[in-house]
């Protein structure tokens, strides 16, 4: 892979992501150990609850997170006006895998 054309970018949250052809796709919701979770923007297919796997001993549920207060609660209900446990905004809200 041809790497010269990388250039360091600080992502943070609501940092817009695009693909190699310019398409964006989504902004950052989160940060974990493995990298960042980007929301998607509508007409963009994301992962549903029944299309992920742990691959370890049972399944794992897609759900959403505050990063703030560590709220959880079923993806199919993702608040829009942030965090309905501690009011953090909807910047604060990402992906969550929940085993």
């Amino acid at each position: 892979m041809d790497r010269s054309a990388e250039t360091d970018v600080d992502v943070t949250f609501g940092t817009e992501i695009y693909d190699q052809k310019g398409n964006r796709l989504g902004t950052v919701r989160g940060f974990d150990e493995h990298g960042f979770f980007v929301s998607t923007d509508q007409g963009i297919t994301a992962l549903s609850g029944e299309h992920i796997s742990s691959g370890i001993a049972g399944e794992a549920e897609l759900t959403w997170r505050c990063y703030e207060c560590g709220a959880i609660g079923d993806i199919e209900e993702l608040p829009e006006d942030g965090c309905p446990d501690c009011g953090a905004p909807q910047e604060d809200i990402y992906y969550h895998l929940q085993d």
